[in-house]
């Protein structure tokens, strides 16, 4: 798995493997059977995206519990 690392790059991090800056690009996310479209940081070269700590224990999570109690 590719591992990002903060770098002085206008979005601070970097992909380990392909040591170029992430870019924000519209990346599509599926949790069960629904597909999100959403703009997140992601490697240009080969696309591992970057979730950050705050976004996975909090909007995601929302977003988790709001489709399962449906």
């Amino acid at each position: 798995m590719t591992e990002m690392a903060k770098s002085g790059s206008e979005s601070g991090w970097i992909c380990n493997r392909c040591k170029v800056p992430v870019e924000v690009q519209t990346v599509r996310l599926q949790y069960i059977k629904t597909i999100f479209a959403v703009h997140l940081p992601a490697c240009p070269k080969c696309g591992m995206i970057l979730i950050d700590e705050e976004l996975a224990t909090g909007k995601m999570a929302e977003a988790e519990q709001t489709l399962e109690d449906k």
